[in-house]
């Protein structure tokens, strides 16, 4: 199988666009971890995505006629990017269908490139369907974000690179995997060089499509996708992809959301610039692995896929960091509703900074406060910081990897409301764009009386609301019944812990 493809990437028409980006040592990660860490900087590309070699070399393979015709192609960020400017350089005409949600910053980024955007629907899916529907109707060339020969052989000529950039021994490879398009390119040629060098896919825990199709035996279509790291939020793994990647590609590793803010940070310290999720998705799972491994003393690489960030993510990335460092405990506390109480509970932290302090007057008896921790070494030191908390007499929940808590509960602490029955409570996520909250509420009705509301949009194409509504027992049925009805993805979260502690009735 990887023999096609070397002289498919060996011939792939890349430079003129692209550049050969280069392969940096990452000093501090490298320090941290005792091992020779190296970044492949694919940031640096002119459209800050390495999409920009696979749409270019596919562009370049197609006849003078099918250039004609003009092409298309459904995308909500770097594939767009790459392809407008591809068309632009080779003089094509270029329509990219975006989602609504698609963020201005990316829709004028592909418009100043000289393509014709549409922007159609809330998600990828409904944005390809029409693009689909335009072929039909105009006769243009669809060009397909991974899964195509051509376009894998533009995204192997990374791993082509690599190969002549670091000749000593190399442990292995870290590759980001969305629809499986880069991963096969890299695995196809460094597997035939070089078999001894593992080839690594990094997926979210939330959007792992060749993990599961590995796991499977065959390519498996998930049921929903996350969408923090939207370059890779692919329900199912390519088919040209899944060839190569089944015979060649040694393992996947997951990585949350927190770990993905923590690895954007490590690049930026080792780099001074800024990768978007997906971009920093190898190194997050570079660290997993040697964590995992105990490795030491190897040469290790991680592809840096892309830097198309929204400026306004920022703060929800900073502030989801020192999780993912795990140099952060989240933890709810309850102190006696005394004078000194405060004194003596930051005492028994033992000098720990503290990164974060919430509390409201609830009890005559007893305070429930919200606290964040700084430490140093991460799940251990988590449990000993509970241990010690627990032995002087307090009562701890450790709400670290409690989603509600860290994105809606540590910013609307306010107390408790004895009087309040029937409460149910449920997280949303809906599409981000002008209006979507005012329908989102509207959706609702009058029915039932909306008791708690908390709304966040981190920059992303889509937000995230904590919403509290009264619901009589014999109406959870209708209740859910309206909620499908609406369409946006839920979990309800009555039982959650945090909600119990800090909102509850």
């Amino acid at each position: 199988m990887p023999h096609r493809y070397i002289k498919k990437i060996l011939d792939a028409k890349v430079y003129d666009v692209a550049i050969e980006s280069p392969l940096e040592s990452a000093h501090l990660l490298s320090h941290r971890f005792n091992n020779h860490i190296l970044l492949k900087r694919e940031d640096l590309q002119p459209v800050f995505s390495f999409k920009l070699r696979g749409a270019y070399n596919k562009l370049a393979q197609l006849s003078g006629i099918a250039k004609e015709k003009g092409v298309i192609a459904a995308s909500a960020g770097n594939h767009a990017q790459g392809l407008a400017l591809a068309a632009q350089k080779l003089g094509v005409k270029a329509t990219i269908v975006m989602p609504q949600t698609t963020p201005e910053i990316k829709v004028n980024s592909v418009r100043a490139k000289g393509a014709k955007v549409v922007l159609k629907g809330d998600a990828f899916d409904e944005a390809a369907a029409h693009a689909q529907m335009l072929v039909k109707e105009k006769g243009y060339i669809y060009i397909p974000p991974f899964d195509d020969e051509e376009v894998i052989a533009g995204q192997g000529t990374v791993g082509m690179e690599i190969m002549w950039q670091h000749t000593s021994p190399l442990h292995a490879v870290f590759v980001p995997v969305g629809g499986g398009g880069l991963i096969a390119g890299v695995a196809a040629y460094i597997k035939y060089l070089r078999p001894d060098v593992k080839v690594i896919g990094v997926e979210p825990e939330d959007s792992n499509c060749l993990h599961a199709a590995l796991k499977a035996g065959k390519r498996v279509t998930l049921p929903e996708v996350g969408i923090f790291a939207d370059g890779v939020a692919v329900k199912q793994i390519g088919k040209a992809p899944w060839e190569v990647c089944r015979q060649y590609v040694d393992e996947v590793v997951l990585v949350s959301t927190d770990e993905i803010c923590a690895g954007i940070k490590d690049v930026f310290e080792d780099t001074r610039s800024i990768a978007e999720p997906a971009g920093a998705l190898a190194v997050a799972g570079l660290k997993k692995y040697v964590a995992r491994e105990k490795i030491q003393d190897q040469n290790l690489i991680a592809i840096v896929s892309g830097a198309n960030m929204n400026f306004d993510r920022l703060g929800y990335i900073t502030e989801r960091t020192e999780v993912g460092e795990e140099r952060e405990a989240i933890l709810a506390v309850k102190i006696p509703e005394r004078p000194g109480s405060y004194k003596r509970f930051i005492q028994a932290l033992s000098r720990r900074n503290i990164t974060e302090f919430n509390y409201r007057y609830c009890d005559a008896t007893e305070a429930q406060i919200f606290v964040g921790v700084q430490i140093s070494s991460g799940l251990e030191e988590r449990k000993e910081l509970v241990g010690a908390l627990e032995e002087k007499g307090y009562s701890v929940l450790d709400l670290t990897d409690n989603e509600v808590a860290k994105m809606h509960i540590r910013h609307m602490v306010g107390g408790h409301s004895p009087a309040l029955i029937n409460e149910k409570v449920f997280r949303f996520e809906f599409p981000e764009r002008p209006g979507a909250l005012m329908k989102f509420l509207m959706a609702f009705g009058a029915r039932w009386n909306i008791t708690m509301f908390h709304y966040r949009n981190h920059g992303a194409a889509y937000s995230r609301v904590l919403m509290g509504a009264q619901v009589n027992d014999d109406e959870v049925a209708e209740f859910r019944k309206m909620l499908d009805t609406v369409g946006f993805r839920y979990w309800e979260e009555t039982n959650n812990p945090a909600y119990k502690l800090f909102l509850g009735a």
